[in-house]
């Protein structure tokens, strides 16, 4: 056989490999966009917000009763790590989770968002309260 034929295996072969990790992350990506789909619409808002870029944020900021400008933090370096992980706990708390299950949110999201989506948790409102519903009028 000649280097042709070597390199041309070779080649097939990695592209073979890059197709097969493209579609294993690419399904991955569905699966956590299903997941906060339907976090998002545990929370009441449109599930349709995840797939709409800033304004997935602005909803999100809602669901956890911070500010909608905080949104322009989350463009400067550095500091969007930090409200990255405000958010996360903000959200953990809004649905009646522990710091242990925000800190699973953090490290391993594939794990701990479909426990949150699919499991019995319920969205208690921003920080975890609960509103209290005015008393019905006679």
């Amino acid at each position: 056989m000649n280097d042709y034929g070597n390199s041309a295996a070779v080649g097939g072969v990695i592209a073979g490999m890059l197709m097969t990790f493209f579609m294993v992350f690419a399904l991955i990506g569905l699966f956590l966009i299903i997941c906060q789909w339907k976090i998002y619409t545990k929370a009441g808002r449109p599930g349709w917000a995840v797939i709409v870029p800033i304004y997935n944020l602005i909803v999100l900021l809602d669901i956890v009763g911070k500010p909608s400008w905080w949104v322009i933090l989350m463009f400067i370096p550095f500091v969007n790590f930090f409200i990255a992980i405000i958010l996360v706990i903000e959200l953990s708390k809004s649905f009646g989770k522990g710091g242990g299950f925000a800190i699973g949110l953090l490290l391993l999201p594939i794990i701990f968002l479909p426990i949150l989506a699919f499991g019995d948790s319920v969205y208690l409102g921003p920080g975890g309260v609960k509103p209290i519903d005015p008393a019905p009028s006679v």
